[in-house]
């Protein structure tokens, strides 16, 4: 028997999240849903840990948005996202040809989803960075400027250190560690949380638990078939990138 397909829900509001979880198992009872997030980081953080088929996202949440959330997603599952946006705006969605349920959901319109998702699941998922980039353009999603100094323990000092010194951040339980040619150093705060504050353009996740600076980054070299290891400037660690990142180092 084969398996049914694993959905992630991300959706902030609790009305509309417990409306959902209700509404799916009645349009969709072969799917299982694995994974129930209240905000974008940790709709990232669970992805990277389910690899789900679907994910339904809500475009506005704490943290991540659900833009981010799917950019960061690529082409390694089928999206649906959930918008509270009016019927103009919805049209950068047809426009980026993607599914997307305009709240409040009913459930005729959920259904009409799961039947474009049941036909997509035989083919591959649609890489999300171009059409992220369409809605992001299209849309009023203003962001906060990325962090530019973070507040870190290096021994008894609470240090300012400046995000551009970063070799790579790594996770520490709820602590990040804090990387730097001269050092290193401890953020009072998990990877997943720091990670929202990161400018993605200068700052990759090349690991579930590793965000490296683009900058740093002299090579990348094969482990094995499915991961490879990173050559840093001014660091003798070589960070892994899993496979869920080797895409970022194709060429």
């Amino acid at each position: 028997m084969t398996a049914g397909p694993t959905l992630l829900l991300a959706e902030d509001e609790p009305l509309m999240r417990e409306r959902l979880l209700e509404m799916l198992p009645a349009v969709w009872p072969e799917a299982r849903v694995v994974l129930v997030a209240e905000n974008g980081n940790d709709a990232w953080d669970g992805f990277l840990a389910l690899e789900p088929s679907v994910a339904i996202l809500d475009i506005r949440m704490p943290g991540l948005s659900g833009l981010e959330v799917a950019a960061r997603i690529g082409g390694r599952a089928h999206v649906v996202f959930v918008t509270a946006y009016d019927q103009h705006a919805v049209e950068a969605f047809d426009a980026g040809a993607v599914d997307y349920l305009l709240k409040p959901v009913q459930a005729e319109r959920l259904l009409r989803a799961v039947e474009r998702l049941r036909t997509r699941l035989a083919s591959r998922p649609v890489d999300m960075a171009g059409i992220v980039r369409q809605l992001q353009a299209a849309l009023p999603m203003p962001r906060p400027a990325p962090v530019k100094w973070l507040k870190a323990v290096v021994g008894r000092q609470i240090r300012l250190i400046d995000v551009d010194d970063v070799l790579f951040f790594q996770s520490d339980t709820k602590y990040t560690r804090v990387v730097l040619r001269d050092g290193e150093a401890l953020v009072r705060m998990p990877l997943k949380d720091l990670l929202g504050g990161l400018d993605a353009d200068r700052f990759w996740q090349v690991h579930r638990s590793t965000v490296v600076n683009v900058a740093a980054i002299v090579a990348a070299e094969r482990l094995d078939a499915e991961r490879l290891q990173l050559l840093l400037r001014g660091s003798t660690e070589k960070p892994v990138v899993s496979r869920a990142f080797t895409h970022l180092f194709r060429v």
